[in-house]
């Protein structure tokens, strides 16, 4: 173990692990294994520190030694007000609840039908997506906090759709983290869209008041196979006491198409969002885009790594931060191009606004490439407001502050315009507004 953290919270660790194990059923054995090797694995590799090169700019042990945190957690009973207050206004959507990665069925609103699978993760450990699937991505296995999750993990959601199945409406993931004492929580998610099958499905997380902090280390692994297409909205409305590691992992098959949208907002003070995609089969389409506004002292990191695999390959990647008062943030973005994956276009960038004192951005686009007969290109942006705009804008009578609401609206115009869901793109809209406005 190389990391520096305190000898009772690994041991707690390892005792932890070795309860879970002992709960599951006896035709899950195989899944003993797995979490018993994602144990060893996180114990070779050791907690990250300063030192380790994904993690130099964020320094997470500080967050995990904030407070005692418990891994075993018992339920905590949440409203139906409580979910009603993640609604996006107008949409008409199905809904699945979950409370610290469990299924609440009583407040959820699931679609049935023919070729359509969508329950708690711990009930279909022997399906056959599951057995295929789980824990196969295979940038999982340098994620040392993927392969926590995978020792620890208790539940989250599964999803599986036939092929030809299409959900006719968006799915709402409503994550609820809520505990009576500090809790580092482990949701795991499963989500497998077979040939020709297609969803939109959104994220959003509630913390319900609460003086306990909550730290989540949740991993989603989803499965796009050929000619399938997935539209995956998360929206990270945070609080004052919740942190979180968010680790998703995606295969990619031949001529399917996934969209990644991730926006990050205030307040939660530690947010990290890893992201990986790997092109399994040709002709497959990739857009990866994000948006990060942070306050205070909010520190945002995100992880992209773009695997181009095979042939004939598109991806294109588009990040832009604005970044308030004291806040930091982080964008790593990897573009890798295989040998045999000849005729890739692959463009990625990172645009920021830097409009506090102290604000400050890491970023460090990454391009390897091992094909010669390729389209690739990276950026990176840093700066604040044009001098110019802001005089135009106030010599109209528009006040500075709202000049400024004007100008980040203007910003992150070229992510918002793309969500192609009008009641989600019109409340995350209203809602960076509000957040500039006040």
């Amino acid at each position: 173990m190389t990391s520096d953290m305190t000898l009772p919270f690994y041991q707690a660790l390892t005792a932890d692990v070795t309860a879970l194990s002992a709960q599951l059923p006896l035709a899950a054995d195989n899944l003993q294994d797995i979490r018993r090797s994602a144990l060893e694995r996180f114990k070779a590799i050791g907690l990250p520190t300063l030192k380790t090169e994904e993690w130099r700019f964020t320094n997470i042990q500080r967050y995990l030694k904030e407070f005692p945190y418990e891994l075993q957690q018992t339920p905590v009973a949440v409203s139906a007000d409580t979910v009603a207050a993640a609604a996006i206004p107008g949409l008409d959507c199905y809904r699945a609840v979950l409370v610290n990665g469990h299924l609440q069925t009583e407040l959820s609103e699931l679609p049935a039908g023919k070729g359509i699978i969508i329950g708690a993760l711990s009930a279909h450990t022997t399906a056959p997506g599951f057995t295929t699937w789980f824990n196969e991505q295979p940038h999982l296995a340098e994620a040392v906090l993927a392969q926590l999750n995978t020792a620890l993990f208790a539940d989250g959601l599964y999803i599986e759709l036939a092929a030809n199945t299409v959900l006719d409406k968006p799915l709402h993931l409503v994550n609820v983290y809520t505990s009576n004492s500090p809790a580092f929580v482990q949701p795991r998610h499963l989500w497998i869209l077979n040939r020709s099958a297609a969803a939109t499905i959104i994220e959003s997380t509630v913390h319900p008041d609460s003086q306990a902090v909550t730290f989540a280390n949740s991993v989603l692994e989803t499965v796009v196979m050929d000619n399938a297409e997935l539209w995956h909205y998360n929206v990270q409305l945070g609080a004052a006491n919740f942190r979180e590691v968010h680790t998703t992992a995606t295969h990619q098959h031949k001529d399917s198409r996934y969209h990644h949208f991730n926006f990050t907002l205030p307040s939660t003070p530690f947010t990290r969002n890893n992201l990986s995609v790997a092109l399994k089969g040709s002709h497959t389409e990739t857009n990866l885009k994000g948006f990060y506004l942070a306050n205070q002292h909010q520190h945002v990191d995100n992880h992209t790594f773009m695997d181009h695999i095979m042939p004939d390959c598109y991806s294109n990647e588009l990040y832009k931060g604005v970044l308030l008062d004291n806040a930091n943030a982080v964008f790593t973005g990897k573009i890798l191009v295989h040998q045999e994956a000849q005729k890739t276009n692959a463009f990625q960038q990172n645009n920021n606004l830097l409009l506090g004192d102290k604000a400050d951005i890491n970023s460090q686009p990454q391009l390897e490439i091992y094909a010669d007969d390729v389209k690739c290109s990276h950026g990176f942006t840093a700066g604040q407001f044009s001098e110019e705009s802001m005089f135009y804008l106030r010599s109209r009578g528009i006040g500075e502050d709202a000049a400024k609401a004007l100008m980040v609206n203007a910003f992150s115009h070229d992510i918002t315009s793309e969500v192609n869901v009008p009641e989600l793109q019109q409340q995350l809209q209203a809602q960076i507004a509000g957040i500039m406005n006040n």
